[in-house]
């Protein structure tokens, strides 16, 4: 029986904390930003992005300059209309302090000042300004400039007139604060990605992005309202299109083999009060799906209402369209959502001015009327494109059809899978050495080997209680363009199907996952390297929640074995190996012994002369003691108290786990890498051949 403590228990008025200002947004940052990671690091350049952004939606601007700068600082300009400066009569204040030290004050609950925006809890502009060390902004408006700067969310004087000026428009310019984010590094190429995508939904905007970090000369931004007009040297890229989506879509499907030329393209205006819905779509002979939604110009990763129109819509018109035209019997079953949806590139967004989003990071668009709008401008438009354009619309069936027929097969594939291990009592793969019965799988580990070998080895030294080993033969099918049928008919596939325990496809269960360490071991070859992409590519395709779930790592063995004084010391590089004979003084670099290269004696390691600009410093080299180094070309070679102790060992071993940063980028680089065309392939190799690692003792 619980006692109650009266004396301890007190709980009166005293214990209510009222938080002030923009505390509330200090204490709890994850509440208004998501997290206070990388990716809550980067809202902050979207939410104050979002408002120059909105001023080009509304007509009042047409350029906008980001720039990264030294010092961790973030400046946006744009040359919108400039923040009023005026006193607010509420807050007895200037607007613009009211506007960046308020929650939920701005200019988009009503009134004239936007009819369509992406910010409607009015707390973008205050949240970054409380979580910045240091925020600056200067106001061109009405031929003078105003300035006023803050420190974690607090005026550090009143605005002031510092200038006269013939431009118009806002620079806010921020430094986030290293109490609340401990790791502050901002991403080049993901703020390149968000501020492309969204000059593509904003027809007319200019979007300049500099990166100014490494800059070893002055940046001079007195009176300079565009970095671009100093005219320095830096990085920089600029984004301008006057197509919109369909130009989006093109740039998505770069890299594909278009099933139909015509891209379907519509936008609309509903209303006077701004309502309005833009699609375009194009399918390519592909089997995965990129549908892409936005909200006000908010990426809504998580779509919402609309997607959910635009999917119901889909299905709907190309079955009718299908049954009319006699591409589908009239015993054959309808299109699936998943039919329509396979090899199909769309962007959706839709525009409204009550929007309503679940939560401050927008992932999901919650508002039901969006879903009406794109059903009826969709449903009407779409249709209209198949009439006009039969060869289009008789490909985009064609295509469907093929997906329906698949989907059959691998249904028929995938219940044999599953049927077999039913029947077999889930008696798994005879390859597989498995757990210990009973070991949760939260305790449990399934390591995937290259080769009987390496498989021999492992589970000889394996921790039999809690790790599994599943060797594969040879390399597996590249699932990136085969079908589930197929895929279910390559007998290692089958096998980790069975072992993983999920099953696949629609009938994918995460909570069925029978290990929840799944880790990829391969050798530290070419060979190796293509066996481990070729996995990844099946876990990414069809297993993705293994690694959303961080279930999925990478092995990484040790190249190299260095015997010294009686004493194994294991190195994972060519630069740990050169340290640690350093250090040692047994040698500064590297000498290959002739007679057998992965075996290094005394009489192999000589004295170096390692050469600087100031002169020659001589290492000294110990001769007393035998030192031997053994280069492991694969995971079979080692004997399996050195596999365990190197690669299995949960205290010693060295494991990466496998996430997903950025899924368009991950899907569009698996497309180049893995899927038919060449010369996408080639142009990435040679592009990127300068970062390639190559080891020339393999």
């Amino acid at each position: 029986m619980v006692k109650k403590d009266k004396a301890n228990g007190e709980y009166s008025a005293k214990d209510i904390s009222v938080l002030e200002g923009l505390e509330p947004v200090r204490k709890r940052p994850g509440m208004y930003i998501g997290t206070t990671g990388i990716d809550g690091l980067h809202h902050l350049i979207w939410e104050i992005f979002d408002n120059s952004r909105d001023e080009a939606m509304g007509g009042f601007a047409d350029t906008v300059e980001v720039a990264l700068l030294p010092g961790n600082r973030i400046r946006v300009v744009d040359n919108g209309r400039g923040i009023p400066v005026d006193i607010h009569k509420q807050t007895k204040v200037s607007a613009l302090e009211t506007i960046m030290t308020t929650l939920h004050a701005g200019g988009k609950f009503g009134g004239d000042g936007y009819k369509i925006s992406g910010g409607l809890h009015g707390v973008g502009a205050s949240v970054v300004n409380a979580l910045s060390i240091y925020t600056r902004v200067d106001i061109h408006k009405d031929g003078d400039v105003y300035m006023q700067e803050y420190s974690q969310g607090k005026q550090k004087a009143k605005v002031k007139k510092i200038a006269k000026t013939k431009n118009g428009g806002t620079i806010i310019m921020f430094e986030p604060d290293a109490e609340i984010f401990k790791e502050i590094k901002f991403n080049y190429n993901t703020v390149l990605k968000h501020l492309r995508e969204q000059a593509y939904l904003v027809k007319g905007m200019r979007v300049t992005v500099f990166d100014a970090r490494e800059y070893a000369g002055e940046i001079n931004l007195d009176n300079t309202f565009y970095i671009k007009d100093l005219g320095l040297d830096l990085p920089s890229s600029t984004f301008y299109f006057e197509g919109g989506l369909l130009s989006l879509v093109k740039f998505y499907n770069a890299y594909q083999k278009p099933v139909h030329k015509n891209i379907f393209y519509t936008e609309k205006v509903i209303n006077d009060n701004g309502e309005s819905v833009e699609i375009a779509l194009q399918y390519v002979d592909d089997i995965s799906s990129r549908v892409v939604t936005f909200a006000n110009n908010i990426p809504t990763i998580e779509g919402g209402m609309h997607l959910t129109g635009f999917k119901s819509t889909l299905t709907r018109t190309l079955n009718a369209y299908a049954r009319k035209n006699g591409l589908l019997k009239e015993k054959d079953e309808n299109f699936t959502g998943d039919d329509v949806l396979e090899g199909l590139t769309a962007v959706i967004s839709v525009k409204l001015p009550d929007v309503q989003f679940e939560g401050q990071t927008k992932a999901k668009l919650g508002s039901v009327e969006a879903r009406g709008m794109v059903e009826t401008v969709f449903g009407e438009d779409f249709a209209f494109f198949l009439e006009e354009n039969p060869n289009e619309a008789r490909s985009i069936i064609n295509k469907v059809n093929l997906a329906l027929r698949a989907r059959k097969a691998a249904r028929a594939a995938k219940d044999s899978v599953i049927r077999k291990g039913a029947l077999e009592g889930m008696t798994l793969p005879g390859k597989l050495a498995d757990c210990a019965a009973g070991t949760s799988p939260e305790d449990s580990e399934l390591f995937i080997v290259e080769g009987d070998s390496a498989g021999g080895s492992a589970k000889q030294g394996r921790d039999r209680r809690t790790q599994a080993i599943l060797p594969l033969r040879g390399k597996i099918l590249n699932v990136e363009r085969a079908r589930l049928d197929k895929m279910l008919g390559s007998q290692e596939i089958k096998n980790l199907v069975i072992a993983l325990g999920t099953a696949i496809g629609d009938t994918f269960e995460i909570e069925k996952l029978r290990y929840h360490k799944v880790i990829i071991a391969t050798d530290a070859d070419v060979d190796g390297a293509h066996i481990m992409t070729l996995l990844l590519t099946l876990f990414y395709r069809y297993f993705k929640e293994v690694i959303e779930g961080g279930y999925l790592y990478v092995a990484k063995p040790p190249l190299y074995k260095i015997t010294h004084n009686r004493k194994d010391v294991y190195v994972y590089s060519d630069e740990e190996r050169d340290e640690y004979l350093k250090k040692n003084k047994l040698g500064g670099v590297f000498v290959e012994d002739d007679e057998d290269s992965n075996l290094m004696t005394p009489d192999s390691l000589e004295e170096i002369n390692d050469e600087t600009e100031e002169g020659e410093v001589k290492t000294e080299t110990k001769k007393s003691s035998k030192v031997s180094i053994q280069r492991y070309k694969g995971l079979g070679e080692m004997n399996p108290e050195e596999l365990y102790e190197t690669t299995m060992d949960a205290e010693k071993r060295v494991l990466k786990r496998i996430f997903i940063e950025d899924a368009q980028k991950a899907d569009h680089t698996f497309d180049i890498l893995m899927g038919a065309l060449v010369a996408p392939r080639k142009s990435f190799i040679q592009s990127n051949a300068k970062y390639a690692e190559i080891d020339v003792n393999a």
